[in-house]
Parts: structure tokens; C-alpha cells; sequence
């Protein structure tokens, strides 16, 4: 315990002066149940989510400070996810000036196996940078990841094709990919928990600008792909046009460290602080005491997550295997992103009233009920209007979904373990069901000749998820 105190009262001294005004009050009591092996799990969790849920609840945030924090997170997590789906939505391309085959399918396999790799080292980035998050302050955290993704974007804007530098330019591509796959497995957890500790009963709408912003970098990546596939010949696409996004998110990145600087720690890290309540060693705690609700987590993830990666994917599924035009699959995208921009953070509002289980279990029996019609239709009238209107409907059906999510993921785990929490949870629900779901459907497509693979991908996902979420409200008392 001298340990633990020794080290909170140093990190209190350095957050202290980036916040006015912090309260005193202890939220120790849900942390040392949660990490006390003498406690049975289930009713420790129990009591864990019931108080995560109630503490610092009288402490409302000014819409001054919740724009900052908003911003502050979602920026560098726009950034994140607009390299990431633009190298899902330029796949074609990149194959053919890294991964050149005599097989166009085994080199989309290629790249899109590359983009799977770099999954693989996000769970080693939470426990790096989730540790850091909780021990240091999420603020410190958040510049960190930043500053790491900053560095992978430059590395695949400027990277010379496999014909100009032979084998160095596909291992290269695949480094970026990983320093960048490192700083996302930090960046989630530390802008959810920076979020959901800014207000705890706004926690559902705060925390939901989390994924709004991912709609927003789809929204984004989908316009450059439609300007570019229309305004650039296939030749120069494939040649320079596809850098052009990348360029543009090295712009996004100084606005976003900038923004990131000058934002002020959460009020509930601080006190957790001040209070002796910051974990030394977080890692441990939650491979101890935490498994459950990490479990429980992945689980309500993964059809989340499989939708967001079928939507990456759909551009390359509506021109390789649908034959329709690169542009159709970009609009679609845009539609979607346009859905998941604006309704999440509704989604996020209704579920501090309402509750996230309840939100969560009715858009989740939607999709699954309407995800294999919807590519029936698709595969059956491809067109660019039919394209639209799927793609419409699952990022709606995707934000009522996963606007209440980052919001339970973050009631799951206490203040002191937080971060590493969410970014572990989170991180090996992306690498199990996501990271890898281009190449899987991809193959799934090329070895049972069916177009109807993607929604048997995401109801597979979608049933794992619904079990989880009734878990989550009868073993760790989330609503």
C-alpha cells in the first residue's frame, strides 16, 4: 500500500496543475474490492459497476470543457481511423505497388493480411500505453498515441513501391502498419476513459464522440475515394492517387497534438489520484480480479467491430465482387459514415436515460435479423441506389448499436484500472474479429463462390455479442 501511495502522490503533483479544481472524495472502495483475491468475483464486479456508475456524479462538466474534450479525444482517433480505412478502402491499389502477384487475389490477400498483422500487436499497445494511461494521466497518454500515429501515416505516404526498392518497401509498409497497430492498441482505452470520466451522468453521450468520430473518419476516407476514383484514371490511382488521403491525415495530426496539449486531466483521475487510488502495476490487477468483465467486453464488441470492418471492406467488395464501379462502394461508405457520424451521439444520450443494455440488445437482434436480407438484396441488384440503401441501413443499424458501447465498456472496469481495462478488452476484440475480417471474407467469397459471406460473418459476430451484453447485466450488474 506504501508503494501505491508513494507513487499517486506524485502522479497528483503532476496532474493537479492542468485542472482548476479537483474534489477529495475517495473512490478507492470500488478498487480495492476489485482487487482483493479474498472477494468472490461476481459479487466484487457487482459492486464495482454499481459505484463506477454512481461516483463523481454531482460534478457536472461545462459545455466549455466537454467541446475541449471532445475534440482533445476524437481527433487523434479520427486520425487513427482515417489511415486505417483508407488502407482498407485503397486495398486494391496498395496490393498492386507493394505485394504485386501474378494473382490479383493473392495479392488483395497480401495486403489485406498485412493490415491484419498489425492487429496482432495491438494487444501488446494496451498493456503498454493502457499502463501508462492509468499510471501517468489519460492526457499524457492521448500525446503519446498521437505522436506514434503521426510517425506510421508519414511511413506509408512516402514509402517507395516494391518496384523502386524490391522486398524493403512490403516489410516497411508492414512496420508502419505495426507502430501503428501499437499506438491504436493505447489510443482507444485512453480517449474512452478521458471522455467517460469528463461527466458520469453524461457518461453514455460523452463517451459516444468515441465512435462518432470513427463514422466521421469513414465519412472522410469515403469522400477522398470518391473524388479520387472519379477524377483519376485507374492507372493513376494506382500509381500516386491512393497517397493523397495519407498526405492529408499528416494534417490532421499536428491540429489534433495541439488540441490534445492544451486540455486539462479528467477531474476523476485526479482525485483518484489525490486519494492514493492510482494502481501501480494496473496490468496485474486486471489479469487477477478483472477477467470477467475483459471477457464480457470482447464479447459485446465483436459485432461492432465486425460491421466496422465489413464497411472497410465494402468498397473492394462492391468493384471485385459485385463488378459495379470503385465510386459506388465509396458512396456507400459515405452513407454510412454520414449514419454513424450523427446518430451515435444520439444513441449515447438515449442510453443515459434509458440504460446501454437495453439499447445495445434491441439494435444488435435488428442487425442480426436484417444483416443476410440486406446483402441478399445487394447481391442480387447491385447498383449504386441498392448500395446506398444497405449501406445506409447497417450504419444506422451499427450506431444504435455501438453508441451506448464505450460508455458500458468504461462502467465495467474503476478508475484505477481503466484504461488498461478498455484498451486490453477493446484491443482483443479487435484483433480476434476485426482485424483480420477483409482477408477472412475475402476467402470465404474466393472458396464458397458466395456473395452472401459478409452477413454470415457479422450474425456469427452478432450472436456472441447478444450473449455477452445478458451476461454483462446479470454478472456485472450493467444496465
Amino acid at each position: 500500500m506504501c508503494e501505491r501511495t508513494g507513487a499517486s502522490s506524485v502522479i497528483a503533483q503532476r496532474v493537479h496543475g492542468s485542472i482548476s479544481s479537483a474534489s477529495n472524495s475517495p473512490i478507492g472502495g470500488a478498487t480495492l474490492r476489485d482487487s482483493s483475491p479474498a472477494r468472490s468475483e461476481g459479487v466484487t464486479l457487482m459492486t464495482t459497476a454499481r459505484e463506477t456508475g454512481q461516483m463523481n456524479a454531482e460534478k457536472p462538466v461545462s459545455k466549455k470543457r466537454a467541446r475541449r474534450a471532445v475534440l482533445a479525444a476524437t481527433a487523434g482517433n479520427t486520425l487513427e481511423w482515417y489511415d486505417l480505412t483508407s488502407y482498407g478502402f485503397f486495398a486494391v491499389s496498395i496490393s498492386k505497388a507493394f505485394f504485386p502477384s501474378g494473382d490479383p487475389t493473392v495479392s488483395l490477400m497480401l495486403a489485406f493480411g498485412t493490415f491484419g498483422v498489425s492487429y496482432l500487436v495491438r494487444p501488446l499497445g494496451a498493456l503498454v500505453l493502457g499502463t501508462y494511461a492509468d499510471r501517468t494521466g489519460r492526457k499524457a497518454a492521448l500525446l503519446l498515441t498521437i505522436r506514434l500515429m503521426m510517425i506510421g501515416t508519414l511511413l506509408i505516404a512516402v514509402m517507395p513501391t516494391y518496384e523502386s526498392i524490391g522486398i524493403a518497401a512490403p516489410v516497411m509498409i508492414l512496420v508502419a502498419r505495426l507502430l501503428q497497430g501499437f499506438s491504436a492498441g493505447g489510443e482507444f482505452g485512453s480517449a474512452t476513459a478521458f471522455l467517460a470520466e469528463q461527466s458520469a451522468d453524461r457518461r453514455g453521450f460523452m463517451a459516444s464522440w468515441q465512435f462518432a468520430s470513427q463514422g466521421l473518419a469513414t465519412l472522410m476516407a469515403a469522400t477522398f475515394g470518391t473524388v479520387l476514383s472519379l477524377s483519376l484514371s485507374g492507372a493513376q490511382l494506382d500509381s500516386w492517387g491512393w497517397r493523397i488521403p495519407f498526405f492529408v491525415g499528416l494534417l490532421i495530426g499536428p491540429v489534433g497534438y495541439m488540441i490534445r496539449r492544451h486540455v486539462p486531466e479528467t477531474t476523476e483521475f485526479v482525485d483518484a489520484a489525490e486519494s492514493g487510488d492510482v494502481a501501480t502495476t494496473p496490468v496485474r490487477q486486471v489479469l487477477r480480479s478483472q477477467k470477467l468483465p475483459v471477457l464480457l467486453m470482447v464479447g459485446a464488441l465483436v459485432m461492432s467491430t465486425a460491421v466496422t470492418y465489413v464497411i472497410v471492406y465494402m468498397p473492394t467488395y462492391a468493384h471485385e465482387v459485385l463488378g459495379l464501379p470503385s465510386s459506388a462502394g465509396f458512396i456507400g461508405a459515405a452513407v454510412s459514415g454520414v449514419a454513424l457520424t450523427t446518430i451515435t451521439p444520439l444513441i449515447g444520450h438515449l442510453s443515459d436515460r434509458v440504460g446501454r443494455i437495453k439499447v445495445m440488445l434491441i439494435a444488435g437482434t435488428a442487425m442480426i435479423l436484417s444483416i443476410y436480407p440486406l446483402f441478399l438484396l445487394l447481391s442480387g441488384s447491385p447498383s449504386l441506389l441498392v448500395m446506398g440503401v444497405v449501406m445506409f441501413i447497417l450504419g444506422l443499424l451499427k450506431a444504435c448499436y455501438f453508441g451506448a458501447l464505450p460508455a458500458l465498456m468504461s462502467e465495467a472496469f474503476p478508475t484505477a484500472t481503466r484504461g488498461t481495462g478498455l484498451s486490453l478488452s477493446y484491443n482483443i476484440g479487435v484483433m480476434s474479429f476485426g482485424g483480420f475480417a477483409p482477408v477472412i471474407i475475402t476467402w470465404m467469397i474466393a472458396a464458397t463462390g458466395s456473395h452472401l459471406s459478409p452477413s454470415f460473418y457479422i450474425m456469427v459476430a452478432g450472436v456472441l455479442s447478444i450473449a455477452s451484453l445478458l451476461a454483462s447485466r446479470r454478472f456485472l450488474a450493467l444496465r
